[in-house]
């Protein structure tokens, strides 16, 4: 995917003005575009929240949050539907805020350049926010859009917080914030599809402590950058083939002897295949050119792996700061090098039940180097929570190997599909009557969030839908408009159907 720099300077197709010019549901879009110029990275969601209690506000809704922040809007029914039963609408307010270095905009700081292409919405050089900002912006424009065609029965608006670090909104819920007994996720990203399950997963990190040692004077001191790469969600795209940059610096690494590690960090977000990593290392100046020989060869035949997959990967050496005091030794280094080419990564199991979906993998995330400690973050995944024992068990394995202290993350539990659900039949029903063709019903690979509020509160009947979005977690994130305008269309028919009695 080309950087913010090159698609600003090819300039192939005039920019649209106002990308959500003429676009329908005007309420949707309107709420859209409004999100993707507010500040929410995880545990930045504030501005986000009071956009919507603001709005609730408005319209004397009361709006409710837990300990943990998360905000519940309790819309009350459309006259008629009183007795209804209440059906929640769920979704998260959190976005992963990836952007290219090279990029004008920051989605950290409400800076995204939305672009409107073809059928499409994409945003210049950052994530777009879709994920899950298409779910907030139905919600709200469900209950303005709600009249004589289409109406409602009482609705609780459950919006969790800090979505994209495990769950971990979801996870400290409190489960008397809500009391519907269907829960309609709306933070699916395949339009067609009804999700009725979907992958647990488990955080494991490595925490590796060595001795750094002084710098010989004379030595060189080398930076060599993994960049370029397509990333991607951790889940949905696993089983795409994409370079996990950590990875592949470690085995670009492992091509030079007696180098020395001072730093290696990679990685944005733990459930994001990481897109770039740069490591610092110190060598002799005797053999600084041998070095830049193997690398350059180790990265060509990287760039050729991966030509496909992932065609804007590039691996670059530069001079790194010439005051570099101390780094690891060879021995810590190598140890190093070593273990993160161990760590199990990418698609590690099929499912049998949903022919072609990923049913078990692990992704290294996060890098980062903090003094004489390298922490490593992995994600693992699978949809039955037996497996996870022995994924994380050879992770953790390979950490004791090193020398490496493990850590145990936030776990979450798989969903576990129920075929034969009501809300599911009903769904079916009213997707074949508004499209003419029938759903696919899925499991997903990806983690979500009615894993866990279904745990918490036993029997509640959990579906998930959503617009076309491709490349969550990386810049250049889209969504497909009409897939959206389909989305909208399928959740107000379901709600008016589900509170019909």
């Amino acid at each position: 995917m080309p950087g913010a720099a090159a698609r600003r300077a090819c300039g192939s197709q005039p920019r649209v003005s106002d990308p959500f010019a003429g676009l329908e549901p005007a309420a949707f879009w309107r709420h859209f575009a409004a999100l993707t110029r507010i500040p929410r990275a995880t545990f930045e969601e504030e501005q986000a929240v009071a956009y919507v209690t603001r709005w609730a506000g408005e319209r004397s809704f009361e709006a409710r949050r837990d300990a943990a922040g998360n905000l519940v809007v309790a819309v009350p029914a459309t006259p008629g539907r009183e007795s209804a039963p209440t059906v929640i609408l769920q979704g998260h307010l959190d976005i992963v805020c990836e952007r290219d270095p090279d990029s004008l905009y920051d989605p950290r700081a409400g800076r995204i350049d939305v672009v409107r292409e073809g059928g499409w919405l994409r945003a210049d050089g950052t994530t777009l926010g879709a994920d899950n900002g298409v779910g907030v912006a139905a919600m709200l424009a469900l209950v303005e859009g709600a009249g004589e065609d289409a109406g409602h029965g009482p609705l609780e608006l459950l919006m969790t917080v800090a979505e994209e670090v495990g769950m971990a909104g979801a996870a400290d819920l409190s489960p008397e914030l809500i009391g519907g007994s269907v829960l309609l996720n709306l933070d699916s990203g395949h339009d067609g599809t009804l999700t009725v399950g979907c992958a647990g997963g488990i955080d494991t990190l490595l925490r590796l402590d060595a001795a750094r040692e002084p710098v010989a004077p004379g030595d060189a001191a080398l930076r060599v950058t993994v960049s370029g790469g397509r990333g991607g969600h951790s889940g949905g795209d696993i089983a795409a083939g994409r370079a996990n940059a950590i990875g592949l610096l470690a085995r670009i690494l492992g091509a030079v002897p007696g180098l020395r590690i001072a730093s290696l960090d990679g990685g944005a977000s733990r459930n994001a295949i990481p897109r770039d990593a740069a490591a610092v290392l110190s060598v002799a100046r005797s053999v600084q050119d041998a070095t830049r020989t193997l690398v350059e060869d180790a990265g060509s035949r990287a760039a050729a792996a991966y030509r496909r997959s992932d065609p804007e990967l590039r691996v670059s050496l530069d001079d790194a700061r010439p005051d570099l005091a101390d780094a690891w030794g060879v021995q810590a280094s190598r140890r190093i090098i070593d273990l993160i080419a161990t760590l199990p990564s990418g698609p590690l199991r099929m499912s049998t039940d949903f022919p072609g979906v990923v049913e078990a993998s692990s992704s290294l995330g996060i890098a980062a180097t903090d003094g004489a400690r390298l922490t490593l973050h992995s994600l693992s995944r699978s949809a039955f929570d037996d497996v996870m024992p022995e994924i994380t068990g050879a992770i953790a394995a390979a950490g004791r190997l090193a020398g490496a202290a493990v850590e145990p993350g936030r776990a979450y539990p798989g969903w576990r599909p129920d075929l034969h659900s009501p809300a599911l039949a009903t769904a079916k029903a009213v997707f074949e009557r508004l499209f003419g063709e029938q759903p696919q019903v899925a499991l997903t690979h990806g983690g979500l969030e009615p894993a866990i509020i279904g745990a918490k509160r036993p029997g509640l009947e959990m579906l998930s839908f959503g617009p076309q979005i491709e490349g969550a977690h990386a810049p250049g994130e889209r969504l497909q408009i009409a897939s959206a305008q389909r989305f909208t269309r399928l959740l107000a028919a379901l709600v008016d159907e589900l509170s019909r009695g």
